[in-house]
């Protein structure tokens, strides 16, 4: 290597490291003097009741701008641009079921996700939004600097600009700290991505009242709280590359488990298998098995109907879709109507861990879903709605389910239900758990099944299509207590 190469590999690991600490300190800051907790709570508070938003449900023949296509019945939207209501058509050689049909979001185009962030007094603020979706359950939630597709930041709405736009769609405006692109939920999504950014500024940034500056602690505090910071800004929190806190613990008192977290965040500590041996071991499950997806007429998937306002599964399982009249007076838009995905129940999405040799351990599964990119991307331990396993023989039901659902309280070191992405769907949410188990758990794993460190999470996230976007949900949540 030349030494001007190695100057500017040295420098890079120096900024690396730099910034791991950075970020780090941020989380230690649980109160600020930039926006205080009182402060924050009154003007979310205010959010919440200042603007009138109303979501109702409509039948698909009074949406605006939206049909269903004549030949093939999918639902779109006359522009031709936004997302469309599919069918898919999904075979596979993975797990029990080798092929079905599902109808499916097909939004082929990638939006950003993005947090600014700037010093105060030597310590990085995030600037969040109070954000209005139609498909959050409280309607308001805390988001990114910047949530938008193309669709939206290209101005097809014809609405006005997106706020803050001009930091990642000219980064160089600041220093980018974090730049990947992720998934969202592909069980619900073909084949969707969004650009995940954090981008440092130094300049002056024109104030908002719909904007308010956090550090990492106040937001990791809202995260142990249900319902408060949403998926997008969720997503891209994850994606932070904390350096392992050598401090006191942020609350209650350290102990086993807070110890084997740190050494979890911590490259220089024991893990049960390399970085190397995972993703050999993921390349090896994609390549032995097949994934092909196939576009199909919505009106061609079997055991799906079409109702007046309503797509739903014969069996009531599953989701559907419907269709909704919003009115919101401080969106780029202030009204307009779209379909919306709803799942039939609440998801449980649960994470088990063990200290292995004093070393926090997360075991993840690999997973194929009906809209994933490249075959499977890694997830949680559990991933499911539940109703639709019950009654099915053991051999069907989802490894660990039933440990998941009688876990006890003593287990249980994060439990919040968190919403899933309310611009696309309707009352989504998920019990999302970080559950211990002790020394009598099998450190054998199950085929598709990885134990990992926090650490090695956080490196696959630097890449795209490794970590699916429940997986990166529970990776924030854990962040939230050490």
């Amino acid at each position: 290597m030349s030494p001007t190469k190695t100057l500017r590999t040295e420098r890079s690991a120096r900024e690396s490291a730099d910034t791991g600490r950075r970020f780090t300190r941020s989380a230690s800051l649980l109160d600020s003097t930039v926006t205080s907790n009182d402060v924050f709570h009154r003007w979310f508070a205010e959010q919440r009741v200042r603007n009138r938003f109303e979501v109702n449900r409509i039948p698909f023949k009074e949406l605006r701008g939206w049909q269903f296509h004549p030949d093939t019945g999918n639902l779109g939207h006359t522009s031709g641009r936004f997302f469309t209501v599919e069918g898919l058509r999904v075979e596979t050689n993975w797990g029990h079921h080798p092929s079905w049909a599902q109808p499916i979001i097909n939004q082929p185009e990638i939006g950003i996700l993005g947090i600014v962030v700037k010093e105060f007094d030597g310590v990085l603020h995030c600037l969040m939004q109070a954000k209005m979706e139609p498909g959050n359950l409280n309607t308001i939630q805390l988001s990114p600097t910047v949530q938008a597709t193309r669709s939206n930041f290209t101005g097809v709405h014809g609405g006005r600009g997106i706020t803050f736009i001009e930091y990642f769609r000219d980064p160089e405006r600041g220093r980018v700290l974090v730049d990947s692109l992720q998934s969202e939920q592909a069980s619900w999504f073909l084949r969707k991505r969004n650009r995940n950014m954090i981008v440092e500024v130094t300049e002056e940034v024109p104030p908002h009242e719909d904007f308010v500056w956090l550090s990492l602690g106040q937001i990791h505090q809202l995260l142990s709280r249900d319902n408060i910071v949403n998926m997008d800004a969720r997503t891209v929190l994850s994606c932070i590359p904390f350096d392992a806190p050598n401090g006191p613990a942020r609350w209650g008192s350290a102990g086993p488990f807070r110890e084997g977290l740190v050494r979890s965040m911590s490259a220089d500590q024991g893990s049960l298998h390399s970085a190397g041996e995972i993703l050999s071991w993921l390349t090896d499950l994609k390549t032995r098995h097949s994934l092909v997806q196939r576009s199909v007429p919505l009106q061609e998937v079997e055991h799906w109907h079409v109702s007046a306002d309503v797509i739903g599964h014969e069996t009531g399982k599953y989701f559907t879709i419907i269709a909704a009249d919003v009115q919101a007076p401080n969106r780029e838009v202030s009204s307009w109507t779209q379909p919306l995905l709803a799942p039939v129940e609440c998801g449980r999405v649960a994470m088990i861990v063990r200290r292995i040799d004093g070393v926090l351990h997360l075991l993840l599964r690999a997973r194929l879903e009906a809209g994933v990119l490249n075959v499977a991307e890694l997830g949680p331990t559990v991933q499911c709605l539940p109703g639709n396993f019950r009654g099915l023989p053991e051999e069907q039901r989802p490894p660990y389910l039933d440990l998941v659902l009688g876990a006890e309280p003593e287990q249980l070191r994060y439990d919040v239900v968190q919403s899933e992405e309310g611009g696309r769907f309707y009352h989504a949410e998920n019990r999302y758990q970080i559950i211990e188990v002790g020394e009598e758990f099998e450190l054998e794993e199950l085929p598709g099944f990885r134990w990992m460190t926090a650490n090695q999470m956080t490196l696959l996230l630097a890449h795209s299509n490794y970590l699916n976007i429940q997986a990166r949900s529970l990776l924030a949540g854990l962040h939230t207590i050490w």
